[in-house]
C-alpha cells in the first residue's frame, strides 16, 4: 500500500478524533496549546495502537481467508466508511463534551480514556483488514498514529477557533475517504 493511501487512511480513522477535538476545543476561552497537544497524544496513540491489535488478531485467520481477503478488507473499510456516515446524521447526547463547571477545557485521565476508545474502535477493524493485506504494520501504524496526532491537535484549535460547524462535516469525509479506498482495494485485486 502507497504511502499516499495509508495517509488517506490515517486522515479517515483520525476524523471521529477530529470532531471530540473541535468539541474539546469548544471548552477554551483562550487558547492552551500544552492541553491541545495532551488531547492529541491520546488520539494519536490510540489510532497507532488498535490497528496493531487489529493486525496481529487478523494474522491469526489471514491464511484462511487469503484467496478473498480484499473482499473482506473492502467490506470492513465500506461499514466502517457508512457507520462514520451515519452517525455524522445523528444528535449525539453525549457531546455536551465534558467541560469542567467552570467552562475550561477539562482532561481527565478515565474520560480521555474512553474517547481515545471510543474513536478507534473502527481502527481496529483496519487493523484487521492490514494483515489480510500484507502491509507493514509498523510503518501504517505510526502514519495513521501521527497523522490523529496532529489533525487532533488541528481539532482543539479549530473548536477554540470556530466552534462545530466542521464537526459533522469531518465525519462526512472520513467516511468517503474508508470507503474509497476501500472500493480501490477491491478494484485493484479484481482488476489483476
Amino acid at each position: 500500500m502507497s504511502f499516499f493511501n495509508l495517509i488517506s487512511i490515517g486522515v479517515g480513522l483520525s476524523m471521529d478524533a477530529f470532531a471530540v477535538s473541535i468539541c474539546k476545543g469548544l471548552c477554551q476561552r483562550k487558547m492552551n496549546w500544552k492541553k491541545a497537544i495532551i488531547i492529541a497524544l491520546y488520539f494519536g496513540v490510540f489510532q497507532a495502537v488498535m490497528p496493531l491489535i487489529g493486525y496481529f488478531l487478523g494474522s491469526q485467520f489471514a491464511g484462511f481467508i487469503s484467496s478473498f481477503s480484499h473482499w473482506v478488507a473492502f467490506s470492513l473499510l465500506l461499514f466502517i466508511g457508512l457507520n462514520m456516515i451515519k452517525e455524522s446524521r445523528e444528535v449525539k447526547q453525549e457531546e455536551e463534551i465534558l467541560c469542567d463547571i467552570k467552562g475550561e477545557l477539562e482532561i481527565d485521565f478515565k474520560n480521555m480514556i474512553v474517547l481515545a476508545v471510543a474513536t478507534s474502535i473502527d481502527a481496529l477493524a483496519v487493523g484487521i483488514s492490514f494483515a489480510l493485506l500484507n502491509i507493514n504494520i509498523f510503518s501504517a501504524v505510526s502514519i495513521i498514529g501521527i497523522t490523529t496526532f496532529i489533525i487532533s491537535a488541528i481539532g482543539v484549535f479549530i473548536g477554540f477557533k470556530f466552534g462545530s460547524k466542521y464537526k459533522s462535516k469531518s465525519e462526512v469525509l472520513g467516511g468517503l475517504i474508508l470507503i474509497l479506498i476501500g472500493l480501490k482495494i477491491l478494484l485493484e485485486s479484481l482488476l489483476k
